[in-house]
């Protein structure tokens, strides 16, 4: 029975103490967080009973948040990618940046990037059709993508 006198405020000092350093700065109230921290440890029985009582916002059964007037207009609930609107914007954003449409003045349009797409296209083929005709000479030129008949 003496054991339990002592173990019952310990258990409840740590279980406050752990509650109290998970719970985030936004949602502590009264204080800051690391004066909790210090009631808690100071005043072993009364600071992790005044924590648990009035130190955290509590969340109600409907997912929401206790009576904080600054906490009404936070979203307090996941949503999903497709129905958040900053995620679909930044998705909008990203193709656009994609298309070239970007709107910023540094860009050339996108009519002058495909023009200037192509002509780099062009090159990169010229300059693989050189070094395939240059390995082919190399070679001797009897691979299989020799394309001349045999002569019999």
């Amino acid at each position: 029975m003496r054991a339990l006198m002592f173990i019952v405020p310990l258990a409840l000092t740590i279980y406050a103490f752990i509650d109290c350093l998970n719970t985030s700065e936004e949602d502590t109230k009264h204080l800051p967080k690391i004066a909790w921290v210090f009631i808690i440890l100071l005043f072993w029985i009364v600071g992790p009973v005044v924590w648990l009582v009035a130190g955290k916002a509590r969340h109600n059964a409907a997912g929401g948040v206790g009576a904080s007037s600054w906490q009404r207009g936070r979203r307090t609930q996941w949503v999903a990618p497709d129905d958040n609107p900053d995620f679909l914007k930044s998705l909008k954003d990203d193709k656009n940046e994609t298309n070239g449409t970007s709107g910023t003045k540094d860009e050339a349009p996108a009519g002058e990037k495909s023009t200037k797409d192509s002509a780099d296209l062009k090159d990169w083929e010229a300059d693989l059709r050189r070094r395939e005709e240059e390995l082919k000479r190399r070679d001797g030129g009897s691979g299989p993508e020799d394309k001349t008949p045999p002569t019999s």
